[in-house]
């Protein structure tokens, strides 16, 4: 199979460079318009997609200079074509986390809390042995707070591990079994357990559930009408999940842990939120992409957003995704007004999921 993968990359880059005239070329099996991507960028997506199985899509957004352009391939009979798939809905898994955390700066700049508030009051029931957990330490990762709960049985054979993860058993895990582990300056930890406790927590203080928030105050005000919680939620082709063998599989439902990664939404929507992200007047965005804490010398995280210094001197601000079907990542740069966002139901749960994050930071290379 590698061979005839070789085979054809080699028969295809030689009647691509016997002519140079055409409007729509071939390159790897997919029509590349000049408009859209370059030679550079089909071959990356070629190499990174040849791994996965069929009946993989990935889904593109290339923002260059603030303007946004879709590409979409998916891989049939061992053969990557071009699609157009812009509204296609995929879960993007911890991608959540930043909306999460965007919702958290709505709240504090309408002073409804502080990002060194406590979350202890908004409890009707003491944290296990007194612990006090912050919402900024909640939303940077900083809260101690494992990556999993402790009475989470989290099993890989499982298509849908978090669905009975209800509020009574997070209590459960909050007043009996929470240990928190950590050093007075806060050490960085990464923690789904966090994220989704963080999200639990807005919608007591908002008095709605997650995902009416998330509609209200983001998904409504960036025009993102395709992105939603919930499978049964939504209103454009949801692309089915697969296994790392290419099996279909469930849609996760991440129960009281949802601000963790239950946000199921497509590139068109997601370029908006990050073409938002370029625009100087929008407090809540910006607030988001203030450091909050240094990881080490070249990474650091805002709220929700991981911040990473390049050689060049260039902030690249993103976050990826994944969960049982799907893998996701979207960096970007808001100086230049730069940025990619890759979307596929590629499961996070196998060894080629790598292929995701490395194809996101390549194209972003080639803007």
């Amino acid at each position: 199979m590698k061979n005839l993968f070789l085979l054809l990359f080699t028969i295809l880059s030689l009647v691509l460079s016997c002519d140079n005239s055409q409007t729509n070329k071939i390159v790897n099996n997919q029509t590349l318009n000049d408009e859209r991507i370059t030679d550079i960028q089909s071959e990356l997506i070629f190499e990174h997609s040849k791994v996965f199985p069929d009946n993989t899509q990935l889904a593109f957004a290339l923002i260059e200079n603030g303007n946004v352009k879709f590409y979409g391939v998916e891989k049939r009979n061992d053969t990557i074509f071009t699609i157009e798939n812009q509204q296609n809905a995929f879960e993007i898994g911890s991608i959540t986390k930043v909306f999460n955390a965007t919702l958290l700066a709505d709240f504090v700049l309408e002073n409804k809390v502080q990002l060194d508030d406590s979350i202890n009051p908004y409890y009707d029931f003491e944290f296990n042995n007194g612990q006090d957990i912050t919402f900024k330490a909640l939303a940077n990762h900083t809260s101690g707070l494992p990556r999993m709960p402790s009475n989470l049985d989290f099993d890989i054979n499982n298509q849908d591990p978090f669905a009975s993860y209800d509020s009574e058993k997070l209590k459960t895990y909050l007043a009996y079994e929470m240990e928190l582990s950590f050093n007075e300056d806060g050490t960085y930890e990464y923690s789904n357990l966090g994220a989704g406790l963080l999200g639990h927590t807005l919608s007591k203080i908002g008095k709605k559930t997650l995902n009416q928030l998330l509609q209200e105050r983001i998904f409504l005000k960036y025009n993102m009408p395709n992105s939603t919680i919930g499978s049964e939620n939504v209103s454009t082709f949801l692309v089915e999940g697969q296994s790392p063998e290419g099996k279909p599989v469930k849609n996760w439902n991440l129960a009281s842990l949802s601000g963790a990664g239950d946000i199921i939404s497509t590139t068109e929507d997601l370029s908006k939120f990050v073409m938002a992200q370029f625009q100087e007047n929008d407090e809540t965005l910006a607030l988001t992409r203030t450091k909050t804490h240094t990881i080490k010398d070249r990474s650091s995280i805002g709220l929700g957003w991981h911040i990473r210094t390049e050689p060049s001197g260039e902030k690249w601000i993103w976050h990826n995704g994944g969960t049982g079907g799907y893998t996701s990542c979207l960096v970007m740069n808001t100086k230049n007004k730069n940025g990619v966002i890759v979307l596929s139901n590629v499961s996070a749960l196998g060894d080629p999921m790598i292929h995701i994050d490395q194809l996101c930071f390549g194209l972003m290379d080639t803007l």
